[in-house]
């Protein structure tokens, strides 16, 4: 089954220099039909205006993943993260049994545009954690494994059975990546136009819900350049 996700039928917050699109409920946003999907509870598309931030937050037992599509991410935490993310790279907090952060546009003339992806982790209570990952090289091809529950081919090893993939897709160029009907995915397109599976037009903010499905999930750009994110979680 797949099921979409359109960027338009999103929910919308907005405070003080930020505007936020939540793929599921968060905050003052409430969607029924959409609580979370499998682990995967929030998804998160923020644009910060310069100097603008989140406020400091506490959190537990979530996996935080927060990948910058442009600008720069200044981040502390109360562990002792910290440090300025810029465009394609990935930061992990494990909240564990709770820790503090906060988070803020770190250039005065330049917007932040961002992904954040909350994931409930394997188990209750682990001791906090930081960690964060280069972007990946701009010539990659296929499939780039960003985040991972081993750490395997050098990812940010996280605290769950779940998979974070990115991929670049070239002009008129497909990438394929097979489905494992056990398991649950989540496309989220980031920016460009692509084509799924020779049928379904997706556009920036658009997403793909996928359960029991077989078979390839393959994508086309259309037009021009295309990055995609794919998360791959157990059902």
């Amino acid at each position: 089954m797949i099921f979409q996700r359109p960027d338009a039928s999103r929910g919308r917050s907005a405070a003080q220099g930020r505007d936020s699109r939540h793929a599921f409920s968060f905050g003052g946003h409430y969607d029924p039909q959409w609580m979370g999907f499998g682990a995967l509870r929030v998804l998160n598309e923020d644009r910060l205006q310069p100097g603008a931030a989140f406020e400091q937050a506490r959190h537990a037992n979530m996996e935080l993943l927060t990948f910058v599509i442009a600008g720069e991410l200044a981040h502390e935490d109360a562990i002792g993260g910290s440090g300025t993310l810029r465009s394609g790279e990935l930061q992990w907090l494990s909240a564990g049994h709770g820790v503090e952060h906060a988070e803020r546009n770190a250039s005065a003339s330049e917007p932040l545009h961002l992904l954040q992806m909350w994931i409930q982790p394997s188990r209750l209570n682990h001791q906090p954690a930081y960690a964060r990952r280069a972007a990946a090289p701009a010539g990659a091809r296929g499939w780039t494994l960003l985040a991972s529950g081993d750490g395997g081919e050098a990812s940010l090893a996280i605290r769950q059975d779940a998979r974070l993939l990115q991929s670049r897709v070239e002009t008129d160029e497909t990438v394929e990546v097979g489905l494992d009907p056990a398991r649950l995915y989540w496309l989220q397109i980031v920016s460009g136009a692509v084509t799924a599976n020779g049928g379904i037009a997706l556009q920036p903010g658009d997403a793909l819900a996928m359960r029991e499905e077989t078979g390839t999930l393959r994508l086309q750009a259309a037009g021009g350049p295309a990055l995609a994110l794919l998360l791959d979680l157990a059902d």
